[in-house]
Protein backbone atom coordinates (compact mmCIF):
# COMPACT_ATOMS: atom_id res chain seq x y z
CA UNK A 1 0.00 0.00 0.00
CA UNK A 2 0.99 3.41 -1.21
CA UNK A 3 2.37 5.62 2.20
CA UNK A 4 1.10 8.82 3.21
CA UNK A 5 3.58 12.22 3.18
CA UNK A 6 2.32 12.08 6.70
CA UNK A 7 3.59 8.31 7.30
CA UNK A 8 6.56 9.24 5.47
CA UNK A 9 7.06 11.97 7.72
CA UNK A 10 6.19 10.68 11.24
CA UNK A 11 9.53 9.02 12.53
CA UNK A 12 11.08 12.20 10.85
CA UNK A 13 9.13 14.98 13.29
CA UNK A 14 9.30 12.42 16.44
CA UNK A 15 13.41 12.54 16.33
CA UNK A 16 13.64 16.22 15.41
CA UNK A 17 12.88 19.16 17.85
CA UNK A 18 11.07 21.58 17.21
CA UNK A 19 12.05 25.05 18.23
CA UNK A 20 8.43 26.13 18.87
CA UNK A 21 7.14 28.87 16.94
CA UNK A 22 10.19 28.96 14.51
CA UNK A 23 8.22 28.93 11.36
CA UNK A 24 5.43 31.28 12.46
CA UNK A 25 7.92 34.28 13.16
CA UNK A 26 9.96 33.95 10.52
CA UNK A 27 6.89 34.17 7.90
CA UNK A 28 5.49 36.62 9.88
CA UNK A 29 8.60 38.63 10.46
CA UNK A 30 9.91 38.73 6.73
CA UNK A 31 6.33 39.01 5.33
CA UNK A 32 5.82 42.56 7.28
CA UNK A 33 9.22 43.91 7.01
CA UNK A 34 8.64 42.77 2.66
CA UNK A 35 5.19 45.21 3.46
CA UNK A 36 6.83 48.09 4.82
CA UNK A 37 9.60 48.21 2.57
CA UNK A 38 7.03 47.76 -0.07
CA UNK A 39 5.00 50.62 0.61
CA UNK A 40 7.82 52.86 1.06
CA UNK A 41 8.89 52.09 -2.17
CA UNK A 42 5.79 52.53 -4.09
CA UNK A 43 5.27 56.47 -2.19
CA UNK A 44 9.10 57.09 -3.62
CA UNK A 45 8.13 55.02 -7.11
CA UNK A 46 4.92 56.69 -7.92
CA UNK A 47 5.28 60.41 -6.82
CA UNK A 48 5.81 61.32 -10.71
CA UNK A 49 2.98 59.79 -11.85
CA UNK A 50 0.80 60.65 -9.97
CA UNK A 51 1.10 64.29 -9.76
CA UNK A 52 1.61 63.96 -14.12
CA UNK A 53 -2.17 62.52 -14.09
CA UNK A 54 -3.29 65.35 -11.67
CA UNK A 55 -3.18 63.47 -8.00
CA UNK A 56 -1.38 63.94 -5.23
CA UNK A 57 1.97 62.96 -4.90
CA UNK A 58 1.30 60.22 -2.43
CA UNK A 59 -2.20 58.87 -4.01
CA UNK A 60 -0.58 55.56 -5.21
CA UNK A 61 1.11 54.78 -1.53
CA UNK A 62 -1.57 56.03 0.08
CA UNK A 63 -4.38 53.65 -1.97
CA UNK A 64 -1.70 51.20 -0.95
CA UNK A 65 -1.98 51.15 2.58
CA UNK A 66 -5.38 51.09 2.35
CA UNK A 67 -5.56 48.17 0.66
CA UNK A 68 -2.80 46.30 3.00
CA UNK A 69 -5.09 47.65 5.88
CA UNK A 70 -8.13 46.05 4.55
CA UNK A 71 -6.41 42.88 3.80
CA UNK A 72 -5.65 42.47 7.46
CA UNK A 73 -8.76 41.53 8.89
CA UNK A 74 -9.53 38.77 6.47
CA UNK A 75 -5.53 37.65 6.67
CA UNK A 76 -6.46 37.48 10.69
CA UNK A 77 -9.15 35.60 10.37
CA UNK A 78 -7.72 33.37 8.14
CA UNK A 79 -4.84 32.75 10.46
CA UNK A 80 -7.03 31.72 13.47
CA UNK A 81 -9.12 29.16 11.36
CA UNK A 82 -8.33 25.78 12.05
CA UNK A 83 -7.04 22.73 9.67
CA UNK A 84 -10.80 21.23 9.06
CA UNK A 85 -12.17 24.21 8.59
CA UNK A 86 -9.91 25.78 5.99
CA UNK A 87 -10.43 22.21 4.10
CA UNK A 88 -14.43 22.73 4.53
CA UNK A 89 -14.62 26.45 2.92
CA UNK A 90 -12.14 25.16 -0.29
CA UNK A 91 -14.61 24.09 -2.29
CA UNK A 92 -16.97 27.20 -1.61
CA UNK A 93 -13.87 29.72 -1.68
CA UNK A 94 -13.20 28.57 -5.34
CA UNK A 95 -16.74 28.50 -6.78
CA UNK A 96 -16.93 32.33 -5.42
CA UNK A 97 -13.81 33.31 -6.62
CA UNK A 98 -14.68 31.60 -10.37
CA UNK A 99 -18.20 33.43 -10.03
CA UNK A 100 -16.18 36.52 -9.73
CA UNK A 101 -13.48 35.67 -12.08
CA UNK A 102 -16.36 34.70 -15.18
CA UNK A 103 -17.04 38.79 -14.64
CA UNK A 104 -14.53 38.94 -17.66
CA UNK A 105 -16.63 38.27 -19.82
CA UNK A 106 -19.32 40.70 -19.12
CA UNK A 107 -19.02 44.44 -20.18
CA UNK A 108 -17.78 44.81 -16.10
CA UNK A 109 -14.65 44.24 -17.93
CA UNK A 110 -11.23 46.53 -18.32
CA UNK A 111 -8.75 46.44 -19.87
CA UNK A 112 -4.91 47.22 -19.57
CA UNK A 113 -1.53 46.95 -21.03
CA UNK A 114 -3.34 44.60 -23.56
CA UNK A 115 -4.89 42.38 -20.83
CA UNK A 116 -8.81 42.36 -20.00
CA UNK A 117 -8.26 41.14 -16.47
CA UNK A 118 -9.94 43.65 -14.35
CA UNK A 119 -13.34 44.10 -13.56
CA UNK A 120 -14.99 47.27 -12.05
CA UNK A 121 -17.98 46.94 -10.26
CA UNK A 122 -19.91 50.32 -9.88
CA UNK A 123 -19.82 52.14 -6.61
CA UNK A 124 -16.03 50.51 -6.49
CA UNK A 125 -13.23 53.44 -6.62
CA UNK A 126 -10.76 50.44 -7.92
CA UNK A 127 -10.66 47.70 -10.35
CA UNK A 128 -10.34 44.13 -9.02
CA UNK A 129 -8.29 41.45 -10.64
CA UNK A 130 -10.33 38.02 -10.09
CA UNK A 131 -7.12 35.71 -11.06
CA UNK A 132 -5.23 37.12 -8.40
CA UNK A 133 -8.08 35.28 -5.70
CA UNK A 134 -8.14 32.30 -7.74
CA UNK A 135 -4.18 31.33 -7.34
CA UNK A 136 -5.39 31.24 -3.39
CA UNK A 137 -8.79 29.44 -3.41
CA UNK A 138 -7.26 26.87 -6.46
CA UNK A 139 -4.28 26.21 -3.72
CA UNK A 140 -6.86 25.70 -1.16
CA UNK A 141 -9.21 22.87 -2.88
CA UNK A 142 -6.43 21.36 -4.53
CA UNK A 143 -4.68 20.98 -1.23
CA UNK A 144 -7.40 19.17 -0.20
CA UNK A 145 -8.36 16.69 -3.21
CA UNK A 146 -5.20 16.38 -3.54
CA UNK A 147 -4.48 15.12 0.04
CA UNK A 148 -7.90 13.21 -0.08
CA UNK A 149 -6.81 10.86 -2.92
CA UNK A 150 -3.40 10.84 -2.13
CA UNK A 151 -2.88 6.56 -2.33
CA UNK A 152 -4.46 6.55 -5.39
CA UNK A 153 -3.28 9.70 -7.73
CA UNK A 154 -1.60 6.56 -10.19
CA UNK A 155 -5.05 5.99 -11.57
CA UNK A 156 -6.06 8.62 -13.95
CA UNK A 157 -9.98 8.97 -12.65
CA UNK A 158 -8.90 10.49 -9.44
CA UNK A 159 -6.89 13.48 -11.11
CA UNK A 160 -10.38 14.27 -13.40
CA UNK A 161 -11.26 16.72 -10.30
CA UNK A 162 -8.47 18.48 -9.30
CA UNK A 163 -7.02 18.80 -12.89
CA UNK A 164 -10.71 19.90 -14.07
CA UNK A 165 -10.46 23.07 -11.27
CA UNK A 166 -6.99 23.69 -12.85
CA UNK A 167 -8.65 23.72 -16.36
CA UNK A 168 -11.75 26.25 -15.84
CA UNK A 169 -9.37 28.27 -13.22
CA UNK A 170 -6.88 28.51 -16.21
CA UNK A 171 -9.63 29.14 -18.83
CA UNK A 172 -11.34 32.26 -16.71
CA UNK A 173 -7.18 33.51 -16.26
CA UNK A 174 -6.53 33.02 -20.14
CA UNK A 175 -9.84 34.50 -20.75
CA UNK A 176 -8.02 37.49 -19.44
CA UNK A 177 -5.21 37.30 -21.61
CA UNK A 178 -3.34 37.27 -18.56
CA UNK A 179 -0.60 34.76 -19.03
CA UNK A 180 1.84 35.84 -16.61
CA UNK A 181 -0.55 34.43 -13.66
CA UNK A 182 -1.35 31.37 -15.60
CA UNK A 183 2.23 31.01 -15.46
CA UNK A 184 2.35 31.47 -11.52
CA UNK A 185 -0.84 29.32 -11.71
CA UNK A 186 0.77 26.51 -13.47
CA UNK A 187 4.55 26.24 -11.48
CA UNK A 188 2.35 26.58 -8.53
CA UNK A 189 0.38 23.36 -9.53
CA UNK A 190 3.58 21.25 -10.95
CA UNK A 191 4.72 21.83 -7.27
CA UNK A 192 1.67 20.71 -5.39
CA UNK A 193 1.25 17.80 -7.78
CA UNK A 194 5.02 16.80 -7.28
CA UNK A 195 4.69 17.08 -3.68
CA UNK A 196 1.61 14.57 -4.12
CA UNK A 197 3.97 12.03 -5.46
CA UNK A 198 2.12 12.25 -9.03
CA UNK A 199 3.58 9.42 -10.85
CA UNK A 200 6.00 10.24 -13.44
CA UNK A 201 3.68 9.38 -16.65
CA UNK A 202 1.51 12.02 -15.86
CA UNK A 203 3.84 14.68 -14.99
CA UNK A 204 5.26 14.14 -18.53
CA UNK A 205 1.91 14.05 -19.66
CA UNK A 206 0.42 17.29 -18.41
CA UNK A 207 4.13 19.28 -18.95
CA UNK A 208 4.02 18.59 -22.62
CA UNK A 209 0.44 19.67 -22.59
CA UNK A 210 1.29 22.58 -20.91
CA UNK A 211 3.90 23.88 -22.88
CA UNK A 212 1.89 23.32 -25.96
CA UNK A 213 -0.52 25.96 -24.44
CA UNK A 214 2.44 28.43 -23.68
CA UNK A 215 3.94 28.28 -27.16
CA UNK A 216 0.22 28.71 -28.72
CA UNK A 217 -0.38 31.77 -25.91
CA UNK A 218 2.71 33.48 -27.52
CA UNK A 219 2.05 32.02 -31.27
CA UNK A 220 -1.37 33.35 -31.38
CA UNK A 221 -0.62 36.92 -29.42
CA UNK A 222 1.54 39.26 -31.56
CA UNK A 223 2.51 41.03 -28.54
CA UNK A 224 4.28 38.16 -26.58
CA UNK A 225 5.80 37.29 -29.45
CA UNK A 226 7.69 40.31 -29.95
CA UNK A 227 8.74 39.85 -26.23
CA UNK A 228 10.17 36.82 -27.27
CA UNK A 229 11.93 38.14 -30.26
CA UNK A 230 13.08 41.02 -27.95
CA UNK A 231 14.49 38.56 -25.52
CA UNK A 232 16.75 36.82 -28.23
CA UNK A 233 20.44 37.49 -28.13
CA UNK A 234 20.89 40.33 -30.69
CA UNK A 235 17.42 41.93 -30.51
CA UNK A 236 17.39 43.78 -27.72
CA UNK A 237 17.48 46.91 -29.76
CA UNK A 238 15.31 45.52 -32.54
CA UNK A 239 13.55 48.92 -32.58
CA UNK A 240 13.77 52.16 -30.67
CA UNK A 241 11.67 55.04 -29.84
CA UNK A 242 8.84 55.27 -27.98
CA UNK A 243 7.99 53.78 -24.83
CA UNK A 244 5.94 51.01 -26.04
CA UNK A 245 8.64 50.14 -28.45
CA UNK A 246 10.43 46.82 -28.77
CA UNK A 247 12.80 46.38 -25.44
CA UNK A 248 12.58 49.72 -23.90
CA UNK A 249 11.09 48.85 -20.80
CA UNK A 250 13.62 45.84 -20.11
CA UNK A 251 16.45 48.61 -21.46
CA UNK A 252 15.55 50.98 -19.41
CA UNK A 253 14.79 48.96 -16.35
CA UNK A 254 18.77 47.86 -16.55
CA UNK A 255 19.41 51.14 -16.64
CA UNK A 256 17.80 51.85 -14.16
CA UNK A 257 19.48 48.44 -12.00
CA UNK A 258 23.19 49.87 -13.34
CA UNK A 259 23.01 53.49 -12.14
CA UNK A 260 22.70 52.59 -8.72
CA UNK A 261 25.73 50.97 -8.35
CA UNK A 262 26.10 49.89 -4.34
CA UNK A 263 24.51 52.41 -2.42
CA UNK A 264 21.93 54.05 -5.18
CA UNK A 265 21.61 57.20 -5.82
CA UNK A 266 19.11 57.54 -2.76
CA UNK A 267 15.37 56.78 -1.86
CA UNK A 268 13.13 59.43 -3.82
CA UNK A 269 15.87 60.39 -6.22
CA UNK A 270 15.38 58.07 -8.88
CA UNK A 271 15.90 59.69 -12.96
CA UNK A 272 13.75 56.61 -14.24
CA UNK A 273 10.43 57.15 -12.21
CA UNK A 274 10.06 60.40 -14.56
CA UNK A 275 8.23 59.03 -17.36
CA UNK A 276 10.90 57.12 -18.81
CA UNK A 277 10.51 53.35 -16.92
CA UNK A 278 6.65 52.52 -17.57
CA UNK A 279 5.02 50.14 -14.43
CA UNK A 280 7.91 51.72 -12.49
CA UNK A 281 5.86 51.59 -9.19
CA UNK A 282 4.50 48.36 -10.27
CA UNK A 283 6.59 45.51 -12.24
CA UNK A 284 9.04 47.39 -12.52
CA UNK A 285 9.91 48.27 -8.91
CA UNK A 286 12.82 46.14 -8.73
CA UNK A 287 14.41 48.47 -11.12
CA UNK A 288 13.74 51.63 -9.18
CA UNK A 289 14.77 49.49 -5.71
CA UNK A 290 17.96 49.10 -7.69
CA UNK A 291 18.33 52.84 -8.85
CA UNK A 292 17.76 54.38 -4.98
CA UNK A 293 18.85 51.83 -2.89
CA UNK A 294 21.52 50.27 -5.19
CA UNK A 295 23.10 46.81 -4.28
CA UNK A 296 22.50 47.32 -0.90
CA UNK A 297 18.61 47.57 -1.94
CA UNK A 298 18.64 44.80 -3.73
CA UNK A 299 19.96 42.36 -1.64
CA UNK A 300 18.06 43.29 1.24
CA UNK A 301 15.02 42.45 -0.92
CA UNK A 302 16.27 39.07 -1.82
CA UNK A 303 17.32 38.30 1.74
CA UNK A 304 13.55 39.17 2.70
CA UNK A 305 12.15 36.77 -0.02
CA UNK A 306 14.88 33.98 1.54
CA UNK A 307 14.00 34.29 5.18
CA UNK A 308 10.24 34.13 3.83
CA UNK A 309 11.30 31.03 1.80
CA UNK A 310 12.96 29.57 4.57
CA UNK A 311 10.32 29.73 6.90
CA UNK A 312 7.81 28.32 4.48
CA UNK A 313 10.24 25.03 3.22
CA UNK A 314 10.47 24.56 7.34
CA UNK A 315 7.16 24.86 7.89
CA UNK A 316 6.64 22.29 4.75
CA UNK A 317 9.30 19.95 6.02
CA UNK A 318 7.33 19.79 9.95
CA UNK A 319 3.83 19.88 9.35
CA UNK A 320 2.50 16.43 10.13
CA UNK A 321 -0.84 16.43 7.59
CA UNK A 322 -0.88 15.70 3.86
CA UNK A 323 -3.52 19.10 3.19
CA UNK A 324 -0.74 21.44 5.45
CA UNK A 325 2.03 20.31 3.53
CA UNK A 326 0.63 20.91 0.02
CA UNK A 327 -1.05 23.59 0.50
CA UNK A 328 2.37 25.38 2.04
CA UNK A 329 4.34 24.16 -0.83
CA UNK A 330 1.28 25.60 -3.27
CA UNK A 331 1.39 28.87 -1.17
CA UNK A 332 5.10 29.13 -1.08
CA UNK A 333 5.86 28.56 -4.55
CA UNK A 334 3.24 30.83 -6.03
CA UNK A 335 4.51 33.90 -3.67
CA UNK A 336 8.50 32.62 -4.26
CA UNK A 337 8.47 31.47 -7.45
CA UNK A 338 6.25 34.70 -8.46
CA UNK A 339 8.68 37.24 -6.96
CA UNK A 340 11.64 35.55 -8.85
CA UNK A 341 9.64 35.45 -11.90
CA UNK A 342 9.43 39.42 -11.62
CA UNK A 343 13.15 40.01 -10.68
CA UNK A 344 14.34 37.48 -13.57
CA UNK A 345 12.50 40.01 -15.84
CA UNK A 346 13.30 43.47 -14.43
CA UNK A 347 17.22 41.91 -14.97
CA UNK A 348 16.64 40.63 -18.09
CA UNK A 349 17.06 37.06 -17.23
CA UNK A 350 13.73 36.17 -18.77
CA UNK A 351 11.30 37.72 -21.10
CA UNK A 352 8.45 40.07 -19.74
CA UNK A 353 5.27 38.62 -18.05
CA UNK A 354 3.71 41.29 -17.00
CA UNK A 355 3.81 39.83 -12.67
CA UNK A 356 4.35 42.35 -10.01
CA UNK A 357 6.77 42.14 -7.25
CA UNK A 358 4.79 39.90 -4.12
CA UNK A 359 4.36 42.56 -1.04
CA UNK A 360 5.93 45.26 -2.94
CA UNK A 361 4.38 46.53 -6.10
CA UNK A 362 1.43 48.68 -6.53
CA UNK A 363 -1.77 47.23 -6.86
CA UNK A 364 -4.38 45.89 -4.59
CA UNK A 365 -5.64 42.66 -5.51
CA UNK A 366 -2.29 41.55 -5.63
CA UNK A 367 -1.66 42.63 -2.11
CA UNK A 368 -4.59 41.85 -0.56
CA UNK A 369 -4.40 38.13 -2.18
CA UNK A 370 -0.44 37.41 -0.75
CA UNK A 371 -1.73 38.69 2.08
CA UNK A 372 -4.74 36.52 2.74
CA UNK A 373 -2.29 33.77 1.68
CA UNK A 374 0.38 34.92 4.37
CA UNK A 375 -2.49 34.74 6.59
CA UNK A 376 -3.56 30.96 5.68
CA UNK A 377 0.25 29.95 6.11
CA UNK A 378 0.00 31.60 9.75
CA UNK A 379 -3.00 29.03 10.14
CA UNK A 380 -0.64 26.09 8.74
CA UNK A 381 2.62 27.40 11.16
CA UNK A 382 0.36 27.59 14.12
CA UNK A 383 -0.04 23.83 14.52
CA UNK A 384 3.54 23.35 14.27
CA UNK A 385 4.90 20.94 16.93
CA UNK A 386 5.09 23.19 19.88
CA UNK A 387 3.79 26.31 17.87
CA UNK A 388 0.89 26.40 19.85
CA UNK A 389 2.53 26.44 23.64
CA UNK A 390 5.19 29.39 22.51
CA UNK A 391 3.04 31.55 21.25
CA UNK A 392 0.54 31.74 24.08
CA UNK A 393 3.75 32.20 25.97
CA UNK A 394 5.14 34.98 24.00
CA UNK A 395 1.30 36.14 24.10
CA UNK A 396 1.30 36.18 27.64
CA UNK A 397 4.54 37.51 28.19
CA UNK A 398 3.53 40.89 26.13
CA UNK A 399 0.20 41.16 28.40
CA UNK A 400 2.12 40.93 31.43
CA UNK A 401 4.80 43.36 29.98
CA UNK A 402 2.14 46.15 29.18
CA UNK A 403 0.33 45.35 32.80
CA UNK A 404 4.12 46.26 34.10
CA UNK A 405 4.12 49.14 32.05
CA UNK A 406 0.65 50.61 32.62
CA UNK A 407 0.68 50.39 36.56
CA UNK A 408 3.97 52.12 36.40
CA UNK A 409 2.64 54.78 34.33
CA UNK A 410 -0.84 54.89 36.53
CA UNK A 411 2.11 55.81 39.96
CA UNK A 412 3.74 58.23 37.81
CA UNK A 413 0.60 60.38 37.26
Amino acid sequence: MPVTLTQETSKRSLTRTHPGALSYYLILGSAVVLLVFGITMVMSASTVTSIKEGRTPYNDATRQMGFAAAALIPAYVLSRLSIPTLRKIAPFALLGSWAIGALIFTPLAVGKGGNVAWIRIPGLPFAIQPSEFIKLTLALFLASILAAHLRHLENWRHLVVPLGAVGVSMVLVLGGHDLGTALVIAVMVAAMLVCARLPKKWLGVLAILALGAVVYMVIDNPTRMARIIQFLPGMEHATEGTSDALGYQPRHGRWALGTGGVFGVGLGASREKWAYLPEAHNDYIFAIIGEELGLVGTSLVLVLFAVLAWGIFRLYRVLTDDFSRLLAAGLGTWIIGQAFMNIFVVLGLAPVIGVPLPLISSGGSSLVSTIMAIGVLLALARTEPGASVALAQSTSAVRRSLSVIGRRARRSS
